[in-house]
Parts: structure tokens; sequence; C-alpha cells
């Protein structure tokens, strides 16, 4: 048999399947709660999620990673189950507690059977309304992620993202800190701090509680209020928030970074600017866009890089979208020699992307994808809960997960074009990188991609800072 018969043997992408996003309900209790149920027949395992309008980006600068910690530390004890005794009682009614927060949000959640929801929702409530942060476990959690930071400073991957975001951003914005803290924050967080935090985020008029599953025969808002009547009763009210984190850009014209680890075989790398926030008007064009780009495994930047250069065994880009402007990146590890031909063929797929319209078949191809893959997002009653929760956390219209796999194939060729030339800016880049200056500095420097500094990582293997500086210098001689 012939290639081309092979190929034309191969099977063919089927058409994507009909799906409608489960229908769902809102109530308001008299606090200000707002309870949002969803009906998911013949799923037993109701899954509820508690969500509080204020996260990370919401703390102050000094108290860096106060949020996150608040969160970890809440599920070590309750009043009523101190230690060990909250896990019991949940492992008692077969149910998962759950505590996080985000950029954007607190969440506490609880998985459990429907016929043990009214019990699991009232655990929750003691989780949420009265956990005691004892100093013993906060301690150990700060210490926790102190140690975390030092391994943030050994893997070039997770340092070169902390760079990344504390260059693109202003230092007034919380999106160019570290979620988790730093070294000089992380030391202040004592149980008092996190008290405060955990009464601050308090306030039923931020707060939604999703609950999704086989919810036949329960009477959900009912349930709720019996657990949840009285959350945040006892603290001051908080305005609503009505203004997005600060996102200012840092950079006005293309600069490189590049954090100098010697003898370091590949160059970790990472290229963009301030991207959007998920509230913009062409979110569906920059989604098709996003996905040409380097959302995809046959994207620009893959096809190009890792398919026919070999510079990478994998590269992609896209817009992390929160409530306020969150980075676009492109995102790559490639092998020390290829360093500066991996930045000029991304630069050169980020022009391309803006200046020359994509292909009909790159169109249908990134369209059918993101439509297919829709409905196998919400196999779960976790996962449908999980969006409901975005469209609450970020304010978006009751529809926008109906009208989805609409917008999307609605997305043309012309919207994608002004998509790229609207977000993408090529006038501001910033090119960060870890890796071996020693090996690719003089390289780097006669490329030109924009103004170059070289820097003396702070954890390196074999050497100290000073000799390390010491090498910078003469690289950029």
């Amino acid at each position: 048999m012939t290639l081309d018969q092979i190929l034309s043997a191969r099977p063919s992408p089927g058409q994507p399947r009909t799906y409608a996003f489960p229908n769902f309900e809102r109530t308001v209790l008299t606090s200000g709660l707002q309870v949002i149920t969803v009906d998911l027949p013949n799923r037993p395992l109701v899954s509820a999620n508690l969500l509080i309008r204020r996260g990370v980006s919401d703390e102050p600068a000094d108290l860096a990673g106060a949020t996150i910690l608040t969160a970890r530390a809440m599920t070590e004890g309750t009043r009523r189950y101190p230690g060990v005794e909250l896990l019991e009682a949940g492992e008692r009614l077969g149910a998962t507690l759950h505590v996080d927060a985000s950029w954007d949000a607190f969440t506490a959640s609880v998985e459990v059977a429907a016929t043990r929801l009214g019990a699991a929702l009232e655990l929750l409530a003691e989780l949420v309304e009265q956990p005691t942060f004892p100093e013993s476990d906060v301690a150990r959690l700060r210490d926790e992620r102190l140690n975390d930071l030092l391994q943030v400073k050994a893997d070039p991957r997770r340092r070169v993202d902390q760079a990344f975001n504390a260059t693109i951003y202003t230092t007034d914005s919380p999106y160019g800190r570290s979620a988790g803290g730093d070294e000089d924050s992380v030391p202040r967080l004592t149980t008092d701090v996190l008290r405060g935090i955990h009464r601050s985020v308090l306030d039923p008029r931020h707060a939604a509680i999703v609950i999704g599953g086989d919810l036949t025969g329960l009477n959900v808002p009912r349930l709720v209020e019996a657990a949840l009547g009285s959350f945040g009763g006892e603290n001051p009210k908080h305005e609503p928030a009505t203004v997005a984190p600060r996102a200012e850009s840092a950079v006005d014209h293309p600069i490189v970074r590049f954090y100098h680890r010697p003898g370091s075989v590949q160059t970790e790398l990472r290229i963009g600017h301030v991207g959007l926030s998920r509230l913009t008007p062409d979110f569906h064009p920059v989604q098709v866009m996003a996905a040409i780009l380097g959302g995809l495994f046959n994207s620009r930047l893959q096809m190009n890089l890792r398919e026919e250069k070999g510079y990478t065994y994998g590269i992609g880009a896209g817009f992390d979208m929160r409530r306020g402007a969150g980075p676009f990146s492109v995102r790559t590890a490639v092998q020390t020699a290829a360093t500066v031909p991996s930045i000029s063929e991304s630069l050169l797929e980020l022009r391309r992307i803006r200046e020359t319209p994509v292909t009909a078949v790159e169109l249908a191809a990134a369209r059918d994808y993101l439509v297919g893959v829709f409905p196998l997002r919400f196999e779960t009653p976790g996962a449908v809960v999980g969006a409901l929760g975005g469209i609450f956390v970020l304010d978006l219209p009751d529809d926008e997960l109906a009208r989805y796999r609409d917008e999307v194939e609605a997305v043309t060729v012309e919207a994608i074009q002004k998509a790229a030339q609207d977000h993408i800016h090529l006038d501001r880049l910033a090119i960060v990188a870890v890796g071996d200056a020693d090996a690719v500095g003089a390289e780097l420097a006669a490329a030109g991609f924009g103004d170059l500094e070289i820097i003396a990582d702070e954890v390196l293997a074999g050497g100290g800072a000073a000799e390390v500086a010491e090498a910078a210098d003469e690289v950029t001689e």
C-alpha cells in the first residue's frame, strides 16, 4: 500500500455531538448568600462549592501568601473537630472536604452522596466559619512554604514563571508577585494574620454556594439555609468588590532578561506581556486564535519548533484570563544551542498570526476541537459546579456556557486576525529565560531581540552568586 493510500484510509474527525450545558437555578437567601443548583440525574455524588469573591489579588502586598496559607490552615481543625477529628468527621459521612484560594476567589468544597448532603453542608459550615488555626500547624505550613520557595529557585521551570510575572507587571500589581508569597512576606504570616484574612472573606454578599448532582427530592436552598443561614453574621460587611486588580505593564519596549545558570543543558523560555481580563468582549475569537497559535498539538508554534525544527519536546501559548488582565505567554524549554533560534521562530509565529490570515483548514480544526472537547469538560458534577462557580466569581452572563459552542462556531478568519492584532503586542514583548548565558550570551546579544540584561541567578549548583555575577559581566562585556 502506498503512502497516499495509507493517508487516505485514515479515519477522519467526526461531527461534534449535540450537547446542551445543564440548566441551573439561582436563589438568594436573606443574608445575601446565593444558592446555585444544577440537577444532574443519575449522578448520586453531589459536589458543593462555597465561593467568595475575594482572592489572592485582594490581599495586602506585605502579606503576600496569606490567602493561600489561610485556606490550607483551615482544614487543620475547627472548634468542634480539632485536628484529625475534622478528617474523621468527613470520613464518617463519606465526604471529601477541601479549601483553596485562587487569584480571584476563596473556595471551600465538599463531595458527598446525595443522601448525606444536609450533614455534609453542616460540616462545611463548621469548616468555613469555625476554623481554629492552631499555631503549631500554622508554623508547619509556613515552614513548608519557605522550603517550597527554595525549590522554586532550584527548579528552572518554576523560576522562569516567577521571573516572567515579576518582569511584565508593575510592582503595585498583585499579578507580579507569587501567589503563595515570598521570603519577605511569608515569615509575617502569623496565626493572627490568618484569622484576620479569614474574617475578611466571611461576607455573604460576596458569596455563592454552587451545588450539583442528582438533587431529586432535595430542597437544597432549605438545606443551605439550615447550615449556612448565619454565614458571616458576626463579621462586618464589606461592599462587594467592583474594581479589577491592577494589572499595568512594566514593559514598554522589547526586553530580554536572561537568568544565568552555568552548565544548564537547556533553556526555560517565556515570551509575552500583560494580556487580557476574562471579561474581554472578544473572548471567543481570542480563544480560537490562541488555539491556532499555541493551544493545539498541531498549533503553529508546535509544528514549527517541535515537528519541523526539533528544538523542543513541546511548546504552547495562550492567555491566562482572570478578573484582571492575566499574562499572555509563549512557554517552552529548548536545547541550549537552540535558544536563540527558538526565540527567533517564536517571534516569527507571533508576527505571522498578526499579519497573515489563518487558513480555512486551521480555523476549522481549532473550532472543531474547542466545540468537540467542550462536553468532555463536564462529565462529572464537580466539573459542572466548577464552571458555574466561574460564572459567579467573574460575574459572567448566566448563558455564558450555554452559548459557548455557538459563539466559537461563529468565529471568522477576520475576527481571529483582529484579535491577534489587538492583543498580541510585539512592541512590548518581554523575553525571560533561565539557562547558561556563557553558552548563548554572545549570540543572544547579537540577535538584537531587545534590551538585554543577564542576571546571576540566586541558587546555583557548584558555585555562589559572586562567581556567577562575574561570569555574567564577562558575557555582557
